[in-house]
């Protein structure tokens, strides 16, 4: 960015609205995004930062513009075949009574993670089954693009399998939107994943993946801590493939068991005595 305290002032804005850390040498990325909102107030860059201070409509279209994260279709592809394989079957064992899945997909940014998920959940499940997943995400604009369930041909082109969009697709003008009997199996929140939570319930699967890289220790471990109890006690949390648990502090790292499936580790919750003495 032009000036180094124009990037100060976004730097602080978004870390104080959302501890997600933008440090320096991501000037370019923080100028990317946010030279178009700028254009289109007909300010130059440095302008359009002064007037954040006091513009909160603007203020939240800069949150949205710099928590939108990278997505495509079953990304990394690993993940979501150990799901299938290795995660479902003891699931569907142990919840044979109830016959109900509920699935997190924390910071779902446009839906793609979520969408494919419910895709697999579509295909796997036994006749009968319910499942509700509940996507979450601090952007108001994305989470809209999530009920929406409509993507551009350039989206459906990322990693999304042909016959899964003949299978649940249709085109709608220039968009393709997928079909309602799985947009309506989607649960709709708003969420920082660094504030107080919302009362949720628990989730058999949460999926977190590259989400814990953008915020700073302190707030990677207190996200950790918090989802504890929101997994089922036989349920898996998956991270993204550079973020582990393994790096927190003692207490909690206790607080979880890795599992490696396959290429892909998921991470399970310890013992009810380790979950007791850590607080959990």
């Amino acid at each position: 960015m032009t000036a180094p305290s124009a990037f100060a002032s976004v730097s602080a804005l978004v870390r104080r609205e959302t501890s997600m850390v933008y440090d320096e040498g991501k000037e370019y990325l923080v100028e990317a995004r946010l030279n178009p909102l700028a254009q289109a107030k007909g300010l130059d860059l440095e302008q359009y930062v002064a007037r954040l201070a006091f513009d909160a409509d603007e203020r939240r279209k800069v949150i949205d513009a710099l928590t939108i994260n990278e997505t495509s279709w079953f990304r990394d592809h690993s993940p979501y075949q150990a799901f299938t394989d290795s995660m479902l079957p003891p699931l569907l064992e142990s919840r044979s009574m109830t016959r109900r899945l509920r699935i997190w997909s924390a910071a779902c940014s446009s839906g793609q993670e979520a969408y494919s998920i419910a895709m697999l959940l579509d295909q796997h499940l036994p006749a009968g089954w319910e499942y509700e997943i509940v996507a979450t995400d601090i952007s108001t604009q994305m989470l809209d693009r999530v009920r929406a369930g409509r993507y551009s041909q350039v989206e459906v082109n990322r990693g999304l399998p042909a016959t899964s969009l003949v299978r649940y697709f249709t085109r709608v003008g220039r968009e393709w939107e997928i079909a309602e009997r799985l947009r309506e199996r989607i649960t709709v929140r708003h969420m920082n994943l660094a504030a107080p939570y919302p009362a949720l319930g628990a989730f058999d699967v949460i999926w977190l993946r590259n989400v814990l890289i953008y915020f700073d220790a302190t707030t990677k471990a207190d996200i950790l801590r918090r989802m504890l109890p929101m997994l089922a006690g036989d349920g898996f949390l998956l991270l993204g493939s550079s973020e582990t648990t393994l790096d927190m502090p003692p207490d909690l790292t206790a607080s979880w068991r890795r599992d490696q499936i396959g290429r892909v580790p998921a991470y399970r919750r310890a013992s009810a005595m380790t979950l007791s003495r850590t607080g959990a």
